[in-house]
Parts: C-alpha cells; sequence; structure tokens
C-alpha cells in the first residue's frame, strides 16, 4: 500500500492505545473510571430536543446551504451581539460539522506551504496536526515561567515573516487557564500591527468559575469585522454540552468566510439539517441550563482541587475554566505516556499524557463526569503512587495491594 508523505507525517494520538485498551477493561467487566474524557455528562436541553424533533416530524431531511441555515444563523447572529457586543452580518458567519472542522477550514483557507501558525502551550491535541495537514509549520510558544499563562515577549520573538496566523484558545484545553484581559488586548494590538490572523477559540468562553469572564477580543480592535484579522470559532459542544451534534461556527470577514465556504462545500457539503436544527433551539430556548451546568463543573472543579492538594508532591495550577485541569505529576515520572498507560492498568484510571498538548509530565484530568468518579479515580491515582497512601484498595469489589513502592 501506498501511503501519501501528507499522511505519514500526521501524528497518531498517544490517547487512541489507551482508549483502546480501557475499552477492552471494560468489555472484561473492570471497573474503569475514565478522568480523559472531554464533555460533560448533562442532558441535552429541551429546546434541542424539541428543535430536532420538529425537523424529523416535517420529514424535511435534505441538502442546507453550506454555510447553514438561515435559522441557525441568525441565532448566531443574535448569540454574537449578545455576548461579543458586536453586529455582524450572515456573510460573516459559516456553520460547519463542529469547531474542529471550523479551525480545519480557516488554516485550509489562510495557510500556504511553508507558512507558519504559532500555537500557545499548552494547546489543543489536534492544533499541530491540523497545520500540518494544511502543509504549514507550527510554531510552539512554551511559557518559561512555570505557568501556562502566554507571554507577549516571547510570542514576538517566535514571529517570522512566515508568520501568518496566531492561535488562541481561552479559558484553554487542557490547562483551565484564562488569559487576562492585558494579554487578549496585546495580542489583539500585535496581529493587526502585523497583519496577523488571530484565531480565537472560543469553545469554552462561557465556562468560566469564580466570577471570572473571557473578555472577546473584539473588544480591543480598532477595525470593523471586515478588516479585522481577528476570526472567531464557537459551537455548541462544551457550552450546552452537545458533542454529538458536532455544530461549530466562524466569525470572519466576508471575503474569509465566502473562501471558506468553497472548502466546504468541496468536502462535506454542509452540516446535518437535523443537528442545525437542534443547534438552533439551544441558541434560542431558555438558557438556564447553561449556568446550570456551568456550576456543576465548578463544583467539579472544587472537589478535583481538594483532592488533588491531598497529594504534595503534585503540583496544580488552578483551572479558572473548561472541564480540564493539568496537574504536573514529573515527581513520579517524566514520561506522561508511561505515567498514563501505568495507571491505566494498575489503577484502572484514564488520563491524558500531557506530550500530546506540548506538556511533557503532566497528566490532563477532566472533571465533566460525577464527583463519585472524581473522588475515586484521585483516590486511586494516590493509592498508584503516593507512597504515603494505604498500601491497599478496593477497586470494585477488588481488594488491590500495592507492591511496587
Amino acid at each position: 500500500m501506498s501511503i501519501s508523505q501528507l499522511a505519514r507525517s500526521i501524528e497518531a494520538s498517544p490517547t487512541l492505545a489507551l482508549n483502546e485498551e480501557a475499552r477492552i477493561l471494560r468489555q472484561k467487566g473492570e471497573p474503569v473510571i475514565h478522568l480523559g474524557i472531554g464533555e460533560p455528562k448533562n442532558k441535552a436541553p429541551l429546546n434541542a430536543l424539541l428543535g430536532s424533533a420538529a425537523k424529523l416530524k416535517a420529514a424535511d431531511i435534505k441538502y442546507a446551504p453550506t454555510d447553514g441555515t438561515p435559522g441557525l444563523k441568525k441565532a448566531i447572529i443574535r448569540y454574537t451581539e449578545e455576548n461579543y457586543n458586536t453586529l455582524v452580518a450572515p456573510e460573516n458567519v459559516i456553520v460547519s460539522t463542529g469547531a474542529k472542522q471550523s479551525i480545519y477550514n480557516i488554516l485550509l483557507s489562510i495557510v500556504n506551504p511553508q507558512d507558519e501558525v504559532v500555537l500557545l502551550a499548552p494547546y489543543w491535541v489536534s492544533y499541530p496536526e491540523m497545520v500540518k495537514m494544511c502543509y504549514g509549520i507550527p510554531v510552539v510558544v512554551t511559557p518559561e515561567d512555570g505557568t501556562f499563562h502566554p507571554r507577549m515577549e516571547d510570542i514576538e520573538r517566535a514571529v517570522s515573516s512566515y508568520t501568518k496566523a496566531i492561535i488562541v484558545n481561552s479559558p484553554n484545553n487542557p490547562s483551565g487557564v484564562l488569559y487576562s484581559p492585558d494579554f487578549i488586548a496585546q495580542i489583539v494590538e500585535f496581529c493587526e500591527a502585523r497583519d496577523i490572523y488571530l484565531i480565537m477559540d472560543d469553545i469554552y468562553h462561557k465556562l468560566v468559575f469564580d466570577g471570572n469572564y473571557a473578555v472577546p477580543a473584539y473588544k480591543f480592535s480598532q477595525h470593523d469585522i471586515e478588516t479585522s484579522k481577528i476570526i472567531v470559532v464557537n459551537g455548541v459542544s462544551k457550552l450546552y454540552g452537545l458533542t454529538g451534534l458536532r455544530i461549530g461556527w466562524t466569525i470572519a470577514s466576508r471575503r474569509l468566510v465566502e473562501v471558506m465556504n468553497n472548502m466546504q462545500a468541496q468536502t462535506t457539503s454542509c452540516p446535518s439539517v437535523i443537528s442545525q436544527a437542534a443547534a438552533e433551539g439551544a441558541l434560542t430556548g431558555v438558557q438556564s441550563s447553561v449556568e446550570s451546568l456551568r456550576l456543576t463543573i465548578q463544583n467539579n472543579r472544587d472537589v478535583l482541587r481538594h483532592e488533588i492538594r491531598s497529594m504534595p508532591d503534585v503540583k496544580l495550577i488552578e483551572p479558572q475554566g473548561t472541564f480540564y485541569a493539568l496537574p504536573d505529576f514529573r515527581a513520579f515520572n517524566g514520561n506522561s505516556v508511561e505515567l498514563a498507560m501505568f495507571l491505566l492498568r494498575k489503577a484502572l484510571v484514564v488520563t491524558v499524557p500531557g506530550v500530546t498538548f506540548g506538556m511533557e509530565g503532566h497528566l490532563r484530568l477532566s472533571y465533566a463526569g460525577t464527583i463519585k468518579d472524581i473522588k475515586q479515580g484521585i483516590e486511586r491515582i494516590k493509592w498508584a503512587l503516593d507512597p504515603n497512601a494505604p498500601n491497599e484498595i478496593y477497586i470494585g469489589d477488588r481488594k488491590l495491594i500495592r507492591d511496587w513502592l
């Protein structure tokens, strides 16, 4: 079989092997706890269900416009006005099959071979691979001060004449860190001065805690939507817990949306009309489920924080948003893939290796699940790693004895 050079260059995710082993263990009846999955456990909002049900009842399941149904685009325009204080036209909006496709379509539309795209570590695992799939070069900027917050001086040093775009994800997957308003203001000014696209991955922008607020990049722009270098990506997956709908969108200049529309027309044609109807229902319906989910996730964050603090050798930068934390486990093992596999096999806990996010020695832990899973998962991790933890533990109905410390 002949495989393309591009396909060979794309890294396989280390999490695939972990998830496959976890699946096999579960099939055998093992009580695996999954602290790796990035989706909340909430029920779908009623208005989303009613929206999709109405579309099914009408039996009108046909092609939609490539850039999204008029009803959903209208809902996105209103959402943008209410949450970003920015007025956009239908021509500034394109709906895609998830925020992931939105970001890929953006990169496919703006990146030429050998163009550079700056990524801020820790970064979402798919960013560098999507850049490479567009024949671009990912340039990773890692904070050197022990935090997960980027610094403009580091970014400025990384930018070259080949830099086409910078991707900013705040609050951040995988760390949960919320970037400061001063930083957002500085990077907007920098990108507009240097004619660099600023791709704002805002998929978690309302999942913030403790009275914090994810300030929109538009607030600091000196340009209108047609001349700004800001591109905003959002969707319904995280805020409403509707990960399976696969509906995301992009807000950008008319010219860029037109190009993205051409790209999408030649690939997926259009997002599912049933999913779009559900997304429209979520955006236009009662929004109490959003705050309910945010409060649930914030409480889960507090539980995780409390449990992690019982392991003094694990360093945690407190998440200010999302439903992820990225604790530092280098006191136990600097190889995060080895450590994640060890925890799965010994403690039956799924985590995600930090190396996939550009942060070796860390593990991403999701607190999107139940409090029971969070507490039991951390208890098992502590038993497996901490010499000061009890030597015995019950996992399921079996008593296990630690014999490796």
